[in-house]
């Protein structure tokens, strides 16, 4: 088994994705759209070209997401995407990329745990937190 997330996106989907392949390091392995599939007839003809199911592949983990139909978004509650940095560099540069128009709720640094640790969330409404933890 392998355990990943989903998001729901409202209407950015494919805009999120290509922002956290251009900084996250991922690779989008699909962006499927409304349009050739069985659900294009329940969307509305402004929205075929939306995304459907997406997946992008970050480190060895896999986040999955798809723009939620016109009135069905909710802004993600009670749960956060975590991403371990293997260096301070990588967590500062990642921190600043996706705080960029977001909103920080945790500016990045050292805690007792971690040699860097922030949370935000992103201009998408995608909470994160980030954080390179400390080594023995």
């Amino acid at each position: 088994m392998q355990l990943n997330a989903h998001v729901a996106f409202n209407g950015n989907c494919e805009e999120a994705f290509k922002f956290y392949e251009q900084h996250l390091g991922g690779k989008i392995a699909v962006l499927m759209r409304y349009e050739g599939t069985p659900a294009v007839g329940m969307a509305p003809a402004d929205w075929t070209n939306k995304i459907i199911h997406g997946r992008i592949a970050v480190g060895g983990a896999l986040l999955m997401g798809a723009d939620a139909p016109p009135g069905r978004y909710e802004a993600p509650k009670g749960i956060t995407i975590s991403l371990s940095a293997t260096s301070d560099a990588d967590a500062e540069r990642v921190f600043g990329a996706l705080s960029e128009k977001g909103t920080v709720s945790m500016p990045i640094q050292e805690t007792f745990f971690a040699t860097r640790f922030g949370t935000l969330v992103d201009k998408f409404g995608v909470p994160w937190m980030i954080v390179c933890e400390k080594t023995s």
